[in-house]
């Protein structure tokens, strides 16, 4: 769990809140969807606005959000990733390596879950303040610098213009205007024109190969199981709309790991019996989205599958093998892997059909969308010390 010592008091840093309302009109937000898409879910505290995800951008892309000047949030959510940054785990300031693979950030408004295992984190403002102030790791390693983060901000041209713009009520760079922008802006990443959107929802037949064609079959087959968990308009059990009477939620234990003799899973594998206790849970990570999975490598929570070919070699043997070390064992052996984990016969023709599918979600509109872009110019304050992946 990582501690969040001091932001609590953050959001009235003196000489930060201005005290004075602005009257300015927001310009309103149009959602980039087809109409058989509903929007996802927007908290009534934080509702969209054009001003607020145009500030979200400039924040996401800014390395000046971290205390020392090289980390922004496309550090490690990178556009043409797919929004993910293509390493096992996140590097943060210092060098700090985070403990799970960074995951996509498309269509992420639609997630009621926002972590690879933490059921309780709901909410885009409240998952910001993780890399914002979180220090176990350090990601962007502001606890206890909130003020200078703030000062910072507010001494920039554009936000001095940008906040109040989108936040006319409270009009200054602070813990509640800088989560909910950020939230804004991630609520705009909506990635539903792969060209299996065409070919399913828009009757272009000829928008998938026949090999993506068969491999789509194979996909909803029972032999494979994949759509039990992969399931729906993002290929995720976790999903929430506007329409939603309830949100969908999914953690699976998918046999990467066996109980070794002493009944102990690797560091930071422990899943989501970290914050439940439960030792069923032992394992459990939440089911991620498909969309873009062709470039969202490495694979599971641990980035410890490098291809597609490997992921499913994986659940093709129905678990991992682990040869050697303290963590050996066979995961398709695990008593706590899940049962729709059964292993698979698959022939090399049929997996080859099946990653022909998958390369099919891939949203090239997406990867380049300029309204998702950096907003910055290169020789900026915000990106002149920013490192990428």
């Amino acid at each position: 769990m990582r501690r969040l010592a001091h932001w609590a008091g953050c959001i009235g840093v003196a000489g930060l809140v201005l005290a004075t309302p602005l009257t300015l009109a927001a310009e309103p937000y149009v959602w980039p969807i087809p109409a058989w898409m509903p929007a996802p879910p927007v908290p009534d505290d934080n509702p969209m606005s054009a001003e607020k995800v145009e500030l979200g951008r400039h924040l996401f892309y800014d390395a000046r959000l971290s205390a020392d000047g090289t980390v922004a949030c496309v550090s490690c959510h990178v556009q043409d990733r797919a929004f993910t940054d293509g390493r096992e785990v996140p590097v943060g300031i210092n060098g700090t390596l985070g403990i799970r693979n960074a995951p996509g950030l498309a269509n992420v408004g639609y997630l009621p879950l926002l972590t690879w295992a933490n059921p309780h984190m709901t909410s885009l403002e409240f998952q910001a303040l993780m890399p914002l102030f979180g220090d176990n790791p350090d990601e962007m390693g502001n606890n206890g610098q909130e003020a200078a983060l703030f000062a910072r901000l507010a001494a920039d041209p554009y936000y001095q213009t940008a906040f109040p713009a989108a936040f006319p009520d409270h009009p200054a760079p602070d813990l509640y205007t800088l989560t909910r922008a950020l939230a804004a802006f991630q609520r705009s990443l909506i990635s539903v024109d792969s060209a299996y959107d065409r070919f399913k929802y828009w009757g272009k037949k000829d928008a998938l190969s026949e090999a993506a064609k068969r491999g789509e079959q194979l996909f909803f087959d029972h032999r494979f199981e994949c759509y039990h968990c992969h399931s729906g308009i993002h290929f995720t059990e976790n999903l929430q709309t506007s329409r939603s009477a309830f949100a969908e939620t999914g953690f699976h234990n998918t046999g990467l790991y066996n109980i070794d003799g002493a009944g102990a899973y690797p560091a930071n594998n422990t899943g989501l019996m970290e914050l439940t206790g439960d030792p069923a849970d032992m394992g459990k990570f939440r089911t991620p989205s498909l969309r873009n999975v062709a470039l969202t490598a490495p694979y599971f929570h641990d980035g410890s599958a490098a291809t597609l070919t490997e992921v499913l070699d994986h659940y093709r043997r129905g678990g991992r093998t682990v040869a050697t070390g303290p963590h050996a064992g066979v995961g398709a052996e695990s008593p706590l892997r899940d049962g729709m984990i059964v292993g698979n016969t698959a022939t090399e023709a049929e997996a080859a059909d099946i990653i022909a599918f998958l390369e099919s979600l891939t949203d090239q509109g997406f990867l380049t969308n300029p309204a998702y872009g950096d907003p910055w110019p290169a020789d900026h304050p915000a990106v002149a010390d920013r490192v990428l992946p």
